[in-house]
């Protein structure tokens, strides 16, 4: 591949620009299709964790998010009642350890991308009707979208699909792949930080539901309220049917409930793509984020893994055929890295669902919660985190 190197991205969440970002930095011609009128992120906040932090300073964003963020921990798990089954150290003193994060608003998190994406040709407004994989060596890609103009084809020397877990370009190039109800429906809202709010991030298990709360800032906490549900089901009042939900649970939980405004408040069905993508790449494209790996949400990991996906597509494709590799090889290695370590992350999110949220009453949660108590907290801990002590892959130089 000679001259100038061309990247269509398709997506504009915090996968797609992590992606553009990436390839923006490894020298490329990036341009980034939005289907939505403006870039911008629906939804409330997260924990940005330790591979997700080191995903953002081979960004060189990780100090922007900090200051965007407010420094957090684990600090464990409680029963709905708010007594432990599992606490865990404050770490903060610690810079090597992998139980240290930042809460942020997601839409903080995503205006840094997107400042990172901006030498990009950003298009908004863009649904893609039809895309061409290519081959390497051989056809580049072609994407086809649609505008006020009429249609419109690019083709490009690589081309990404972030286009998150109702992807179109997946349902082209992997029409057998689908996703599925996980199971359960999420309410989420950003408060004022109710008075004796910790500043670790805490999760709260029940029946059938799971409860969580993660400093974003000196003011604000982003809660979840997360219920094993049949799909579908819907409340005249929002706010209503998630206090009615969670009325027996600690005074941690109603008071962070309390200090909820309706028009803060949202909530979605959750849905993962079982066993992910068999392949990461189908001829110049490759897949990234939700469209690849779609999970739930139980381990905190589906944006986290997104930026760890962005910096490889320009650490372990652009930069290796930027410096004379073949592309097929690149894309190879990517999917290499991504594919296991993203089938991992998912299954054991999977088994914590099992274990938490969609865990029934009685006796089960009797059982868990004895046998949680008696387990020491280092080797949870580390089992835990064994996910978060990733390295991004090394610069390749042009």
């Amino acid at each position: 591949m000679t001259g100038e190197r061309t990247a269509t991205v398709v997506g504009g969440g915090i996968a797609g620009l992590a992606a553009a970002a990436s390839l923006v930095r490894a020298g490329w011609q990036v341009t980034v299709l939005e289907r939505a009128p403006e870039f911008g992120e629906v939804g409330a906040g997260l924990a940005v964790t330790r591979n997700g932090m080191a995903a953002l300073d081979a960004l060189g964003i990780g100090d922007r998010v900090r200051g965007l963020g407010h420094e957090t921990f684990a600090a464990g798990t409680q029963d709905r009642h708010g007594r432990w089954l599992l606490r865990l150290p404050d770490p903060r003193g610690d810079p090597g350890s992998a139980n240290r994060a930042w809460g942020v608003h997601r839409q903080r998190l995503h205006g840094a991308l997107l400042a990172a994406a901006a030498d990009a040709d950003l298009v908004t407004g863009a649904p893609v009707l039809r895309v061409r994989p290519g081959e390497p060596g051989g056809e580049p890609a072609a994407v086809t979208w649609r505008d006020d103009g009429g249609e419109h084809t690019r083709t490009a020397d690589l081309l990404v699909a972030a286009d998150g877990i109702r992807s179109t370009v997946r349902a082209q190039l992997f029409p057998g792949a689908r996703v599925a109800y996980g199971g359960g429906t999420s309410w989420r809202a950003v408060v004022e930080r109710p008075g004796g709010t910790g500043e670790g991030f805490l999760a709260l298990w029940g029946p059938g539901a799971e409860f969580g709360t993660v400093p974003i800032s000196d003011t604000e906490v982003y809660w979840y309220g997360y219920v094993h549900s049949p799909a579908g089901v819907r409340f005249d009042d929002e706010l209503a049917a998630a206090v009615e939900h969670f009325s027996g649970w600690s005074p941690h939980v109603r008071s962070v409930l309390a200090a909820t405004r309706p028009d803060r408040l949202m909530r979605h069905d959750v849905h993962h793509l079982p066993g992910g993508l068999p392949g990461y790449v189908r001829g110049r494209t490759v897949v990234i984020g939700d469209a690849a790996h779609a999970m739930l949400p139980t381990m905190g990991q589906g944006a986290n893994t997104s930026l760890e996906d962005g910096v490889c597509v320009g650490r372990l494709v652009a930069g290796p055929v930027a410096a004379g590799a073949p592309l097929a090889g690149a894309l190879a290695a990517f999917d290499r890295a991504r594919r296991p370590r993203c089938r991992r992350i998912a299954r054991r999110s999977l088994q914590t669902a099992r274990l938490g949220a969609h865990l029934g009453g009685g006796w089960r949660q009797a059982a868990r919660d004895a046998v949680l108590r008696r387990v020491p907290a280092g080797l949870l801990v580390e089992a835990g985190t064994t996910a978060l002590r990733w390295t991004p892959p090394a610069t390749t130089a042009p």
